[in-house]
């Protein structure tokens, strides 16, 4: 028997074996934003070479003018060499600056076409996964995906990407100038770069677990707030915010201690580089002084020499800022490629077969249902309803109601048996045949951003405003409808803000109705009725049924009475099984509710 496992909290320490794997996904990710991108990546390419070449070029030409053109003109009051020196200057100046400007456009629109597949990919692949990933990776993880982590990659993509090929092509080009003026102080660079990469070494190890431990608090800190607002009226209360407020302060203390970690790493990392690089310009300049007096070095030459060991280190520090943003970025593309690693636990069937016409009989054969190995759920389950019948399901909290009705509208699979709909297991059924041919209506009426009507006609996409007065006026939602300011292009806001909690349950039930499924479920759906609004919706719902199966699960007893069958469930078992008359005037379970109900209406 298989069981689902439950996604533990991001951790901050792993493995070099998880390392590795963490980093090879990331790459693998990378590798598939830029492949579409490859004649822009080329043209970028070209542009970032020239334009570095040329920013290299100004050294060597200050070299050429004081040992050439300055005693051409001294000499031979040639002024030539001296034209051509401050023309050459002026023009890679000029050169650089606007293959730069260029190359900062193409950069721009690289990292923005990747920003729009990355979110695209994450919100798509998000919607696709089954409801075992939304129900135990948070609302908060998922918006921290979204806005820091993806972020994070922003900063990366239109500065640091920058930084880092600017820096390295303008160290190499750098150094191969340098060497070709004068390998003596080449030598120099050579000694001074095996310190530099010892420090270097250090602060990559260092950096990456901490830059780790910023994105797993900075998530933490993200899906409390989330959480806190979500249920901000559950907070107030039960005057939980002075426990949120120490919890919160926690975390973001935690928050502060990780990039307090960051900062000291770079107070030691940049100190460091400055003292590899002065220490290096000391030495070819004195190295180069008494070569100068010896005559075996222009003074032009080491003037030049000596503007290139200074400049060597200055992208040194750029690519240190890099890499902090580096780190930020790569761990923030470990936890995205981490999402998007996720398979949906319920996956699409490979040979879908299709359903012309539901008919709607629904059958349980060896179910065996479980969360995880310590719950087991429904332990060897069978059922079969008739196509057209109405079934109540009751019993007792845990008792296995509700996983019955996910697992009917295939939000899991069983980990044994087969769930069918007339006669096809629906892991084989197309999933749009299915999504038509089911329909569940919970307890939480989620009403989207958007006027009412909009929300009615998800039910059925393209419905006419008829069809959908029909299918409010059938619940009994179109009196207080037509109250609303503007009736049916009333906006509800967000999670339905202008309606209360039994209005919009009405408005889920005018959705269902439109998109009149073969098979409903009602899962706990009159929950947040008042006792008027149930009456009103029990003759709707009468109509609804009719003529199609219907599994209704409450705890309102009076829901129960429309049913042509109630199941009574304890521990994942049907312990009765019968009419509502049959049951009531028997000595069982559902008599013993049925009994406590009617007496609470005395």
């Amino acid at each position: 028997m298989t069981v689902r496992g439950v996604r533990g909290e991001e951790r901050e320490h792993f493995t070099k074996a998880e390392s590795r794997r963490l980093r090879r996904r990331s790459l693998a990710l990378m590798r598939s934003l830029l492949g579409p991108l490859r004649r822009d990546l080329w043209t970028i390419a070209i542009v970032v070479v020239v334009s570095t070449g040329a920013q290299v070029a100004g050294p060597t030409l200050i070299a050429y003018g004081i040992d050439s053109a300055l005693p051409s003109v001294l000499h031979r009051q040639d002024w030539l060499p001296a034209y051509l020196v401050v023309a050459g200057y002026v023009a890679v100046a000029v050169a650089g600056a606007l293959l730069t400007a260029w190359y900062t456009v193409l950069a721009a629109k690289i990292s923005q076409k990747i920003l729009l597949d990355l979110r695209k990919r994450v919100f798509l692949h998000t919607q696709r996964l089954s409801l075992e990933f939304h129900e135990t990776y948070t609302s908060g993880r998922i918006i921290s995906r979204q806005t820091s982590d993806l972020d994070s990659i922003r900063e990366l993509l239109d500065s640091g990407l920058n930084q880092l090929i600017q820096g390295v092509l303008y160290m190499v080009f750098t150094a191969i100038a340098l060497v070709s003026l004068d390998p003596t102080s080449g030598l120099v660079l050579a000694i001074a770069l095996v310190p530099l990469w010892f420090l270097t070494r250090w602060f990559q190890k260092r950096s990456q677990q901490l830059f780790r431990a910023t994105r797993v608090t900075s998530a933490r800190v993200i899906v409390h707030f989330v959480e806190t607002m979500t249920g901000i009226r559950a907070v107030q209360a039960f005057r939980k915010e002075s426990r949120n407020r120490d919890e919160y302060a926690g975390y973001v203390e935690d928050y502060r201690a990780a990039n307090a970690k960051v900062f000291n790493l770079f107070g030691t990392f940049d100190p460091g580089l400055v003292l590899i690089g002065n220490a290096t310009l000391a030495a070819v300049v004195i190295i180069g002084a008494f070569r100068v007096v010896g005559g075996s070095l222009e003074i032009g030459a080491l003037l030049a020499v000596a503007l290139y060991a200074r400049r060597f280190f200055d992208p040194a520090e750029q690519l240190a800022m890099f890499y902090n943003g580096y780190q930020s970025a790569s761990a923030a593309m470990e936890k995205i490629s981490g999402v998007l690693e996720e398979e949906p636990s319920v996956p699409d069937p490979v040979r879908p077969q299709h359903l012309a016409q539901a008919k709607g009989r629904v059958d349980f054969d060896d179910v065996v249902f479980a969360y995880n190995a310590e719950t087991v759920v429904l332990p060897e389950f069978d059922l079969h309803i008739p196509a057209g019948q109405t079934i109540a399901l009751v019993g007792s909290t845990g008792a296995g109601k509700s996983t019955l009705a996910k697992l009917m509208a295939r939000f899991y699979d069983p980990s044994q048996g087969s769930v069918r709909l007339d006669g096809i297991d629906l892991r084989d059924l197309d999933p749009r045949d299915m999504r038509r041919a089911i329909v569940m209506v919970t307890q939480e009426a989620y009403l989207f951003s958007g006027s009412v009507a909009d929300n009615i006609a998800l039910g059925k996409p393209g419905a006419s405003r008829a069809e959908i007065e029909r299918a409010a006026k059938a619940v009994g939602a179109h009196t207080f409808i037509e109250a609303l300011p503007d009736g049916y292009d009333t906006d509800v806001n967000k999670r339905g803000g202008r309606v209360s909690a039994g209005q919009r349950q009405l408005l889920s039930f005018a959705r269902a109705f439109l998109a009149d499924p073969r098979v409903l479920i009602l899962d706990e759906a009159t929950a947040s009725l008042d006792i008027p609004s149930e009456r009103l919706v029990q003759e709707g719902l009468e109509t609804l049924l009719a003529d199609r199966t219907a599994v209704i699960i409450a705890h309102r007893l009076s829901t129960v009475a429309i049913a042509h069958r109630v199941l009574v469930m304890e521990h994942g078992q049907i312990v009765e099984d019968g009419t509502p008359d049959d049951l009531i005037a028997g000595t069982g379970r559902f008599a013993q509710l049925h009994a406590a109900w009617r007496d609470s209406l005395v």
